[in-house]
């Protein structure tokens, strides 16, 4: 039996003895089952695999020990990963996520009690708990230069769009721009990879790989190694929140289901009259070849919430230095704006985000045939629909508790307006033919079933 023991590193190393004795209190909580998981999905950083019965198997017996001292608290790993160490060594960006799991997710578990029905409901108190958890993580101390931009794209990509996910990430990082990610591998790697090369040639000594995600999508996407900054939100909205409001602009790849999924979030948002003034770059981009699935999602974007839907971002094709000069571009309007509204750089609060964007969708069986998939609402309310039905399936094929829905219960059933149906149906055909779904090389067997 192999025992490790590991000094608490960041913020975790200055605990009082009351928040200490509250973090044991948690070790027989739910929450602690979720903190075991999580930290051995950091311990296998830079493993290909989104399954999380294939990447967890081989580890029944790990387990991870809070051990309280005078000054704080260590952790104990027993059976860890052999990937996560180099000569018996424990890697050291690995060392500070496992620390980042821990105070995110005990820490602030226990503070916002994610487990429990007392967990923050109401919009304001929602940000507010986005914004102290980001706070803690310190995640907001460097963001005050207005150069931080988020990138979404599929973990489950193609080489040609892999490398030209780093060419982006390299002209943005000549420039001085920082980079966010949902932090797996794809086109969540690619751009930091390349940033940090742009960040050398410029000797640019802050640069930031930060990556955001939640606990049910984290053994599907560990983080890469490139992360330097590691945020875990208790679920999707809040880790949508949380990069909205966090970045001064957002580039898109290609992706699958989880990419049009954030796109939906975003556009919903952006639609709102309250942020019709807010200046938020959007730019979809990708390499030569592309341009077909761009215009499946725009066409897709326009014929179900809209042409305003349409004006809210901009498709840039193979030119990654015009993508960086765009944004370098629309972060200039972007300190206009908050300069005029006296808002921070560092937090969007002047974002408008109505509360249900924020509130969490559960997808089971009932709640996926119940979804209000037809036209006859206002483009927002549908967004929020299509956002959540594309979050149900991201759900069915990579989340623990969606992936035992769909071997107890068959696939999820959607049901709407005929002609809506057949439009979604399209889309996630594509996905599935693209190879979007899964990581390239493993079969995709449909969570989901459409009814037209």
């Amino acid at each position: 039996m192999k025992k490790v023991q590991l000094n608490p590193v960041g913020w975790m190393s200055q605990l009082s003895q009351i928040e200490v004795a509250q973090l044991q209190d948690t070790t027989n909580s739910a929450l602690y089952g979720m903190f075991r998981n999580c930290c051995l999905a950091v311990l296998n950083s830079g493993v290909d695999e989104d399954d999380y019965e294939v990447l967890f198997a081989p580890y029944e017996n790990f387990d991870i020990k809070l051990v309280r001292r005078e000054r704080g608290v260590k952790i104990e790993l027993v059976n860890p990963p052999e990937v996560a160490f180099v000569d018996d060594t424990l890697v050291t960006g690995v060392h500070e996520h496992i620390f980042a799991v821990l105070r995110d997710l005990l820490y602030m578990g226990n503070k916002y009690a994610f487990t429990h029905k007392s967990a923050p409901a109401d919009s304001v108190s929602i940000t507010d708990m986005v914004f102290d958890m980001l706070r803690h993580a310190q995640a907001l101390e460097g963001n005050d230069s207005l150069n931080t931009v988020v990138c979404w794209g599929g973990h489950s990509i193609n080489l040609t769009e892999y490398k030209y996910t780093k060419e982006v990430g390299y002209q943005l990082g000549l420039r001085e721009m920082n980079i966010c990610t949902g932090c797996g591998p794809g086109a969540m790697k690619g751009p930091m990879k390349g940033a940090t090369i742009g960040h050398a040639k410029q000797r640019y000594k802050e640069g930031r790989y930060i990556g955001i995600s939640e606990p049910s999508i984290i053994a599907a996407e560990p983080p890469n190694a490139i992360v330097n900054e590691l945020v875990i939100m208790p679920d999707i909205e809040k880790r949508l929140e949380a990069f909205v409001r966090l970045a001064h602009g957002i580039v898109i790849f290609p992706g699958g289901v989880g990419t049009a999924e954030e796109l939906l979030y975003l556009l919903g948002i952006l639609m709102n009259e309250r942020n019709a003034q807010q200046p938020f770059p959007v730019i979809l981009t990708g390499p030569a070849g592309s341009e077909t699935y761009f215009e499946a999602i725009d066409e897709f974007i326009g014929t179900t919430i809209g042409k305003e839907a349409q004006s809210k971002y901009q498709i840039i094709v193979d030119d990654p230095e015009e993508v960086a000069r765009v944004m370098r571009t629309g972060l200039g309007r972007v300190k206009k704006y908050r300069e005029a509204m006296g808002d921070a750089y560092s937090f969007n609060w002047s974002l408008k985000i109505e509360e249900d964007f924020q509130r969490p969708f559960i997808p089971t069986h009932q709640t996926m045939s119940d979804l209000a998939l037809h036209h006859d609402q206002d483009n927002a309310s549908l967004a929020i629909a299509l956002r959540q039905a594309f979050s149900g399936i991201v759900a069915g094929n990579v989340k623990a508790e969606g992936i035992q829905h769909i071997k107890q219960h068959g696939p999820f059933r959607l049901t709407g307006d005929a002609t809506l149906m057949e439009r979604v149906d399209t889309l996630l055909e594509s996905f599935v033919s693209q190879q979007r779904m899964k990581l390239p090389g493993s079969a995709y067997t449909p969570c989901y079933t459409i009814e037209k």
